[in-house]
């Protein structure tokens, strides 16, 4: 891939005035869901990871991961602050422009956790690639938006989010898998400048059982 696409462009420029203690902290809905449903580690696989936030924490719990993102500045980023906090032999950056390649290998969990963009990006058939990328026992984690905050660049916007079930339907799951979770929770949710608001996300996951 080049620095030339759009996403690249579009990623690059907004990790790259955004501060970088943002988006650090793993996202709870995440960690909770993983006390239940992943008890033991293992290697994963972390898509748009951004700051680093979920990748950090999960290599803190003892994960191999690989946290990808098409933007140079957040991976390195995440490289920096996984040296830091003494995980960087369990957290291997790679720069992938989803929509045109994406990493080999299989892994027991892969996440996408708000994996949004505004740039176009078929964005189904990543996660359906995605699915190819948990490996038997494994687990898929969507973590996404259901709603529009405030501050988000939608806002203002007639959108209709797609239900979880619906989510569920566009993988198109045969027999090898099992829906661990398909809801929509509510939460309040802090913005950049420290306001809140009500917002509702999808959470889906689905485990490989053959």
């Amino acid at each position: 891939m080049t620095d030339a696409t759009e996403s690249a462009v579009f990623w690059e420029k907004h990790y790259g005035g955004l501060d970088p203690r943002l988006g650090t902290r793993p996202n709870a809905v995440l960690t909770a869901l993983l006390a239940d449903l992943a008890p033991a580690t293992g290697t994963a696989l972390d898509l748009g990871c951004g700051h680093g936030g979920d990748a950090l924490w999960l290599a803190g719990q003892g994960w191999e991961v690989t946290a990808v993102d098409v933007s140079r500045t957040a991976l390195d980023r995440v490289a920096g602050a996984a040296a830091a906090a003494g995980v960087g032999d369990r957290v291997r950056p790679r720069r992938h422009d989803l929509g045109e390649t994406f990493p080999e290998g299989t892994f027991d969990l892969v996440t996408a956790t708000y994996f949004h963009t505004p740039v176009a990006l078929a964005r189904e058939d990543v996660l359906r690639r995605a699915l190819r990328a948990v490996a038997p026992g494994g687990l898929l984690v969507v973590i996404e938006h259901a709603s529009t905050a405030p501050w988000s660049w939608l806002a203002g916007q007639d959108i209709r989010y797609p239900t979880p079930d619906e989510v569920v339907a566009s993988l198109r799951l045969d027999g090898s898998w099992q829906v661990e979770r398909s809801e929509a929770p509510r939460r309040t949710a802090t913005g950049p400048d420290g306001q809140t608001a009500t917002v509702t996300d999808n959470v889906i996951a689905v485990r490989r059982v053959a």
